[in-house]
């Protein structure tokens, strides 16, 4: 049996990642690797029971670090924005019963608008769509609060700006969250979407300083792009984005929470599972140390 090196103590298994093990199969893995942590989203959550993945999450001694994805926000329509908002005290609601203090938000792209002539013409007011969503935060903050669950804004790569999330950069999520208490609202900070911006460090700092950053994801930049960009994460190493430099970062600002890989390719999923998490914990531990602290260059 080929000897796997223990994670490292910060590591965290996005569900996604290994999305072909079912949750009995991920939850027998992590505890057979050592794995601490796990990030689990709502959709395979409720095929297997609320209750039923908190007890088998807590009963293996897993932590979750993070449940996705509340948000969505952006709609014009009085009827979709309150269905919206059931939807994510729902999922407010979820995150609380897993044991998560951080709920991870989409904020969603812009909404269709009135039709013309030729059929349905799309809104063109990002300004307008992201202050619906700090309206929408105005509401779900403090219920989240009430509940112990901090909101934790992803900004996503511009290209997913028009369907499915407004917030591009992490200066705009932050200026956000800022409106809101930090306890209450912060940042995700995910290498896949935030590397090329070279105005991120800085906003990494300021998020720091305040105790914002509520959640950091690790995934690298493959290039050609497949045609399901969304489907184009690349596992730890492959690609363009420093890594080790951007976990060095963040503990430079105060960040000691989780460290969560979330993938999302289709030729990861083809294969088998558990060697997936093998070798993710493997690329994992050659960017931190076994504490979770990042290698030094060489």
């Amino acid at each position: 049996m080929t000897h796997i090196a223990p994670p490292p103590a910060r590591f965290s298994i996005n569900q996604m990642t290994v999305k072909q093990l079912s949750l009995p199969e991920l939850v027998e893995a992590c505890g057979r690797l050592g794995v601490r942590g796990v990030g689990l989203w709502r959709e395979p959550v409720a095929a297997y029971g609320l209750d039923a993945t908190a007890k088998l999450v807590r009963g293996a001694g897993l932590e979750v670090s993070s449940l996705c994805r509340g948000g969505f926000l952006t709609a014009l329509d009085p009827a979709e924005r309150a269905t919206a908002l059931a939807d994510n005290r729902a999922a407010i609601d979820e995150a609380a019963a897993l044991g998560t203090d951080t709920l991870v938000l989409v904020s969603g792209g812009l909404p269709p608008g009135s039709v013309g002539p030729v059929g349905p013409v799309g809104s063109k007011d990002l300004a307008g769509a992201r202050e619906r969503v700090a309206d929408a935060l105005s509401s779900l903050a403090p219920y989240a609060a009430s509940r112990g669950v901090r909101l934790a804004i992803e900004p996503l790569h511009p290209m997913f700006a028009s369907d499915r999330c407004v917030v591009s950069t992490l200066d705009q999520a932050l200026g956000l969250a800022e409106r809101f208490p930090a306890s209450q609202v912060g940042v995700v900070v995910d290498t896949y979407h935030v590397w090329w911006d070279d105005t991120a460090p800085a906003a990494v700092a300021r998020a720091g300083a305040a105790g914002r950053i509520h959640a950091f994801q690790l995934a690298d930049w493959v290039t050609p792009l497949p045609a399901g960009v969304l489907l184009g994460r690349g596992q730890l190493g492959s690609g363009s984005v420093d890594l080790a430099g951007w976990c060095a970062l963040l503990d430079s600002v105060g960040y000691a929470g989780p460290v969560e890989v979330e993938l999302f390719n289709e030729g990861l999923w083809a294969g088998d599972g558990v060697a997936l998490l093998e070798d993710t914990v493997a690329r994992a531990a050659a960017i931190l140390g076994p504490g979770g602290q990042p290698h030094a260059a060489t």
